[in-house]
């Protein structure tokens, strides 16, 4: 499926003539692919978690945030695939936009697809995650190590679909578990969701 017509939900959702997210242009680059964990105060409080599969991102919302502590099991619920460009962005979503409300970039880096076979070969990584269950180590400000995704309800019979997010055992836990949201900086502005909102800041 070409990029287009992955972001055909994402770009339906939205009236870019008044919110400044990104349409989606861009194209992948670099040697390894990207991530990005933002915050997002919406109508809810959450943590988006954003995984680049080939030319867009695919697309968590986890309500509790990724933790470094392996004992945590986070909830995670899939949303629509966003653009690569999504990863940069900050500020506020206006009211009566889908998903309005403020969002800073908390955590963003690379990572590293670790998902294989029964025998030990290497799967690919969009087929891992369609399948239900993908691994992958992360190189960011914040997020360090092995995590798994893993898909615990199919979305049938009218259920939505929902994954597991959980670190590996592998080494200690790095920080404190689950992030305080009010108080989490952004890894690209340095402020909090609460400045963020008062800039009404859109970049």
């Amino acid at each position: 499926m070409g990029e287009k017509d992955r972001l055909r939900d994402y770009r339906g959702k939205r009236d870019f003539g008044r919110t400044r997210e990104p349409e989606g242009r861009g194209s992948a680059s670099g040697d390894r692919p990207r991530f990005v964990v933002q915050i997002h105060d919406a109508s809810t409080l959450h943590f988006d978690f954003r995984l680049q599969v080939d030319d867009v991102l695919k697309s968590w919302s986890v309500p509790k945030g990724p933790s470094d502590d392996p004992q945590d099991k986070r909830l995670a619920m899939p949303t629509e695939d966003h653009p690569l460009e999504y990863e940069e962005f900050e500020g506020v979503i206006p009211k009566g936009e889908y998903g309005g409300g403020t969002v800073i970039v908390w955590d963003n880096g690379t990572y590293e697809p670790l998902s294989h076979d029964r025998k030990g070969r290497p799967v690919d990584f969009g087929e891992s995650i369609e399948r239900g269950h993908a691994t992958f180590r992360l190189s960011g400000s914040k997020l360090h190590g092995e995590y798994a995704l893993t898909r615990i309800r199919g979305g049938q019979d009218g259920d939505r679909e929902a994954w597991l997010l959980v670190k590996s055992r592998e080494g200690r836990a790095r920080g404190h578990g689950t992030p305080d949201p009010h108080r989490a900086r952004s890894v690209r502005s340095g402020r909090t969701l609460a400045q963020v909102a008062a800039d009404g800041d859109e970049r």
